[in-house]
C-alpha cells in the first residue's frame, strides 16, 4: 500500500496534462478576493457560489474546498470497506493537502512572473527541499489526531499560506539583488544533462532568510494528511481494515492510470503552470 500511495501521490499533477479542469484544484488566488484575511469570501462552498457563481471560483482556483470535496469521497470509501477506492482517495487527498500549504499556491502571482521572479515556484517547492530535506530536515511529527471541523482546519492552514506568499516573494527579491547572477545561479549535471539551477549558497541563505518555513510547512502538511486520513476512517466509523473488500482497481481505473502516466509524459499542460 505505501508503495501505491508514494507512486500515485502524484496523480493529481498528472491530470493536469489530461482533464482541463483539473489545474484549479490545486490552488486559490485568494487576493483576488481583496486582502488577509479574505472575509469577503465565504469560506462555505455553496455560499461561495451564490456569491460569485461557480465558473468564477473556478477561474481563481478552489483547492480549499476541493480537499473537502476528497474528504468526503475518502469517508465514503472507508464506510464502503472499498481498499481500491481507500488507496486512490488517500493518495489523492495527500497532493491537494500538500498544495494547500504552498504559500505561492495563495498568490496569483504564483511563480512570480508579476515581479520579475520567474522560477520561485519551483525554487521554494523543491529546490530547497532537493538540498535540505535529506540532511537537515525532519519529517518525524508524532501521532495524528481526529479534526473536529476539516473545513475549517484546511481552511485555517490555506489562510497561513496565503499570508506567507508575501514574505516568500519579498526574501527573494531582497536576496536577488545581494546576489550577482554568476553567484544566485550554478550548473549541475542532472542525469547526463548540464542544467542551470539555483545555487546552494543562494539556496541556503534563502533559507535561512525564510526561518527554515518549508521545512515547517511540509511537517504541517504531513500532520494534516495524516490527520486527515485518521479523521475520515473515524468519521466511517472505525472500520476493520484486516477485513476490507480488497476489491481490485476495475479496467477503468487501470486505463485511467495508464492514461494519465501517457499524456504527462508526452502532453501539454492545460491551464497554467506553477
Amino acid at each position: 500500500q505505501i508503495d501505491f500511495l508514494t507512486e500515485h501521490s502524484t496523480d493529481p499533477d498528472k491530470r493536469r496534462y489530461a482533464v482541463s479542469n483539473e489545474a484549479p484544484k490545486h490552488y486559490l488566488d485568494i487576493d483576488h478576493y481583496g486582502t488577509y484575511p479574505y472575509n469577503d469570501l465565504p469560506k462555505k462552498w455553496t455560499d461561495a457560489v451564490a456569491k460569485y457563481g461557480q465558473d468564477s471560483l473556478n477561474a481563481h482556483g478552489i483547492v480549499p474546498w476541493w480537499v473537502q470535496t476528497m474528504m468526503n469521497r475518502l469517508t465514503a470509501s472507508f464506510k464502503e470497506k472499498n481498499q481500491a477506492k481507500i488507496l486512490k482517495y488517500s493518495a489523492e487527498i495527500g497532493h491537494y493537502i500538500a498544495d494547500a500549504h504552498v504559500p505561492l499556491h495563495a498568490s496569483s502571482n504564483h511563480d512570480g512572473q508579476l515581479t520579475d521572479q520567474k522560477g520561485i515556484h519551483a525554487f521554494w517547492e523543491s529546490r530547497l527541499a532537493e538540498l535540505l530535506a535529506d540532511k537537515e530536515w525532519d519529517f518525524f511529527i508524532g501521532k495524528a489526531d481526529y479534526i473536529q471541523r476539516p473545513g475549517e482546519f484546511i481552511w485555517t492552514r490555506f489562510l497561513e499560506s496565503a499570508k506567507a506568499s508575501d514574505t516568500v516573494l519579498h526574501f527573494e527579491k531582497t536576496l536577488s539583488q545581494k546576489y550577482p547572477d554568476d553567484k544566485k545561479y550554478g550548473f549541475e549535471n542532472r542525469n547526463g544533462v548540464v542544467i542551470r539551477q539555483y545555487s546552494s549558497e543562494y539556496s541556503n541563505e534563502y533559507n535561512r532568510m525564510l526561518n527554515g518555513m518549508v521545512e515547517r510547512r511540509m511537517r504541517q502538511a504531513i500532520y494534516c494528511v495524516a490527520s486527515f486520513w485518521y479523521t475520515a476512517w473515524v468519521n466511517a466509523g472505525q472500520p476493520d481494515l484486516s477485513k476490507l473488500s480488497n476489491k481490485e482497481f476495475s479496467a477503468e481505473d487501470l486505463k485511467e492510470f495508464e492514461e494519465l502516466n501517457n499524456q504527462w509524459k508526452g502532453g501539454k499542460i492545460q491551464g497554467r503552470e506553477e
